[in-house]
């Protein structure tokens, strides 16, 4: 393919500012000196330009129809701008090419073609097909390099495009060439495009007021008095455009307007010049020949009497065989320009396609570029309130101007921007008050001290999510789209491990309750069991009341007023309590059931997770009133810590504390309380799948994760108070898994059922013999006589007295 030719056409036009409706008005713009004198410029020192005279189809009313324009390309900015002529000082409007696509239609007027923006379509017509091809072709061209290279300087206006831009011109026309199915490269049309098209006589059209723009009737004035001072001042240079169709500045004018273009060929109207017939289709022409055979060929059988001499026949087959031939001519005519329009339209999807792509790689670079930002902001703002904490805990109480600002500055770090922003605003919080599950990002501790830890953990938190998304949860997500149907596998367990992204949970959970469930559900068990509980009362369900208020306080779908969740949660509790009679409700039910509900959404599947959780994945007595599961499940973790993190138990033990004030709940709720949502969550995940063996690794991982600061506590009150929040500092959700899965192994199943076993049969023991020391306490009790002090009355006699 031939490269653009010279033109002195404006060599970087300024493009308006904003791509504005058809339509509206818009002031006039004017070029630069040195742009608009580019016309003048010498042949060789005129930089290289897409120009040339096409026809444009717009206006309204009596003046719609046709117009000639001079359209000339910008390197800078993708933009194709046009005028009334090569001449002219300003453009009247341009085409913004960067998200334009280009089309040909075979069975329109030869040469017509269209550019179809977001907002507009811009009709055009060429003086032949091939230019008409070369100008697709061109502008195809402009628009690969203008998303596949930066624009040149705007301090260099004269220069060639930066980048590699005629390296990637090449690639693309090799490519295309080596694809028969694409446009083959077409030659420049001389004196039709570049400066020979510059030099040509402006085309004649039926009026002159026909081809002036209303609609820019400021800048056809302004280009109107240029060119006329041009001329005076130098009328050898022969900027005076041919023809002289220059319209008076003084007549009044309206303004043209714009219209969208006839996906076939535009016509004229009627008051300016008979509309121009369109080329006929393929089709049309099948349905003619048809015609035609129906109505000449049965002339051999009757229209052909035995009176008419040979030579009448002949002459009338010589007829026949003329039209025929002619017929198929066009019919030829008609698939070439199919062909044609085909493999332009081949290559224009293929750009297309490659230029998406091109756009969606550089919108991931900015959205990674974006996140990287946000989270060293996250991290900046977390080491400064560490700072102002570790100052204020250097300062304490003093009363001087030092603390006062400091707790002005711990107050205003506080300050939480409960109202969050729209859609289409720039959110220039780092992190959001809630999360996708609703529940609180930073709790609402009373303790100052634990609110500035809590705020930095939110940070810490935020920054590394935006730091992992493209690197972890991207691959994942791509990972668990391409799985398809779910069955057990080493592979789906590892993908469990790792997490389900969140649009994939509720189907996974789905999938995994079934398989715990199955022989279990029965249709309409839910509902029936529904029934029950409003037939009759059952004797838990003042203890569901009680814990409802008390479900996940720090998340606003359980506290807002107008939820439905808990009167859900209500249902499901219900529901359980009636399923499973011998437990009832144990509290720690209610927040088993409440992240079922957040996840799945639906009650009767929220109701079935839990007797998953409850009937099939936790030991029996796990629930019940004793707890004694939940008791035996406490002495093996003492085990396991003493096993895998000898020093933590080493430490713990020195300073007599007690881990099963803080693991206790962890394994009755499955740490609901304890972890972030987007980690709990991701336990979860696993937890269903694999069972409790999941809890007690991650139990561990939680002690490994936080062994060192535990062992940097020297203090019994000190551990406690840290146990109590630490689970939340945790954000690295692939750190944790790692040391879960990694680094507590070998964790096999057998030596779990052998402690489990152990420890139960030791604890039963224990619970039997206390038994007995309770019977021959109450025996010892009953069997002797009630001693009254001297001096005192037993409280029968006093009522005697009374």
């Amino acid at each position: 393919m031939e490269g653009a030719q010279e033109s002195p056409a404006e060599s970087s036009p300024p493009a308006p500012g904003s791509e504005e409706p058809a339509g509206s008005a818009r002031s006039p713009e004017v070029l630069p000196p040195e742009e608009s004198e580019a016309c003048a410029r010498p042949l060789e020192m005129a930089p290289k330009k897409l120009c040339g005279y096409l026809s444009k189809f717009g206006g309204k009313g009596p003046i719609r129809g046709w117009k000639s324009r001079w359209f000339f390309y910008d390197e800078r900015k993708c933009h194709l701008y046009y005028s009334r002529t090569a001449q002219d000082a300003n453009p009247l409007d341009s085409i913004d090419l960067s998200s334009a696509v280009f089309d040909c239609k075979a069975d329109a007027e030869e040469g017509t073609f269209e550019i179809k923006t977001p907002s507009r379509i811009f009709t055009l017509k060429a003086a032949t097909k091939q230019v008409m091809l070369y100008w697709l072709q061109q502008l195809q061209m402009k628009r690969w390099e203008f998303h596949n290279s930066p624009p040149a300087p705007p301090a260099a206006p004269d220069a060639a495009p930066a980048g590699h831009g005629p390296a990637l011109r090449l690639e693309l026309e090799q490519e295309e060439a080596e694809l028969e199915e694409f446009l083959c490269p077409v030659k420049t049309p001389p004196g039709l495009v570049g400066v020979a098209a510059a030099l040509q006589p402006v085309p004649a059209m039926p009026s002159a007021l026909q081809n002036i723009s209303l609609k820019h009737l400021g800048t056809e004035i302004q280009n109107t008095m240029y060119n006329i001072r041009g001329n005076r001042q130098a009328p050898e240079a022969g900027h005076r455009p041919p023809g002289g169709d220059s319209p008076p500045s003084g007549e009044p004018r309206r303004e043209e307007q714009a219209s969208p273009a006839d996906p076939s060929a535009p016509g004229r109207d009627p008051a300016d010049s008979p509309k121009p017939t369109p080329k006929s289709s393929l089709t049309s022409n099948l349905i003619q020949k048809a015609k035609r055979q129906n109505n000449t060929f049965p002339l051999f059988g009757e229209g052909l009497a035995w009176s008419r001499t040979g030579q009448e026949k002949v002459s009338a087959l010589e007829q026949q065989v003329l039209a025929l031939t002619e017929e198929l001519k066009s019919q030829k005519d008609d698939m070439e320009a199919y062909r044609t329009q085909n493999r332009f339209l081949n290559s224009e999807i293929h750009q297309v396609t490659k230029i998406w792509r091109k756009v969606a790689e550089k919108e991931r670079a900015l959205l990674m570029k974006c996140a990287y930002l946000q989270a060293r902001n996250c991290q900046v703002e977390s080491k400064y309130l560490a700072g102002l904490r570790r100052l204020q805990e250097a300062v304490g109480d003093e009363a001087s101007e030092c603390a006062k600002l400091l707790r002005q500055l711990s107050q205003e770090a506080l300050q939480w921007e409960a109202s969050e922003a729209s859609a289409d605003s720039v959110v220039l919080s780092p992190i959001g008050e809630y999360d996708e599950y609703g529940f609180l990002t930073v709790p609402n501790y009373e303790v100052e001290d634990l609110k500035l830890l809590a705020k930095i953990q939110a940070l810490e938190v935020r920054s590394h999510h935006l730091l992992a998304h493209e690197a972890v949860e991207r691959p994942l997500r791509e990972r668990w789209a391409a799985l398809g149907e779910l069955a057990p596998s080493a592979e789906l367990k590892q993908l469990l491990r790792e997490g389900v992204p969140r649009e994939h949970r509720p189907r996974v959970w789905r999938w995994l309750v079934h398989l715990r469930v199955q022989h279990l559900q029965a249709p309409g068990r839910y509902q029936e069991l529904l029934s029950w509980g409003q037939a009759r009362e059952h004797p838990a369900a003042r203890q569901i009341e009680l814990d409802l208020n008390r479900t996940f306080p720090n998340n606003k779908h359980f506290t807002c007023p107008t939820s439905t969740f808990p009167e859900k949660l209500r249902r499901v509790l219900l529901a359980f309590s009636w399923q499973n009679p011998s437990i009832g409700y144990c509290q720690g039910l209610n927040r088993l059931a409440a992240i079922a509900l957040l996840v799945l959404d639906e009650e009767e599947s929220a109701f079935w997770c839990l007797v998953a959780i409850v009937e099939s994945i936790m030991p029996a007595d796990y629930y019940s009133k004793t707890l004694t599961s939940s008791q035996v499940d406490q002495r093996v973790l003492q085990d396991l810590l003493s096993e895998k993190l000898p020093r933590l138990m080493a430490h713990l033990g020195q300073h007599r504390v007690d881990l099963s004030f803080v693991t206790f709940n962890w394994f009755l709720v499955v740490f609901a309380d304890s972890l972030i949502s987007n980690i709990l969550l991701q336990v979860w995940d696993a937890f269903l799948y694999e069972g409790t063996k999941v809890v007690f690794r991650y139990a561990l991982a939680i002690f490994k994760y936080n062994e060192e600061e535990i062992l940097r506590l020297q203090d019994a009150l000190e551990i406690y108070q840290y146990l109590h929040f630490f689970t939340k500092t945790i954000c690295n959700s692939q750190k944790l898994m790692s040391i879960a899965f990694n680094d507590m192994n070998p964790f096999p199943m057998k030596q779990l059922r052998q402690l489990r076993a152990a420890h139960r049969e030791r604890l039963e023991a224990e619970l039997r013999e206390l038994e007995r020391l309770k019977a021959e306490y109450l025996e010892t009790r009953a069997s002797q006589r009630p001693l009254v002090p001297e001096g005192c009355t037993s409280e029968d006699e006093a009522d005697g007295d009374a």
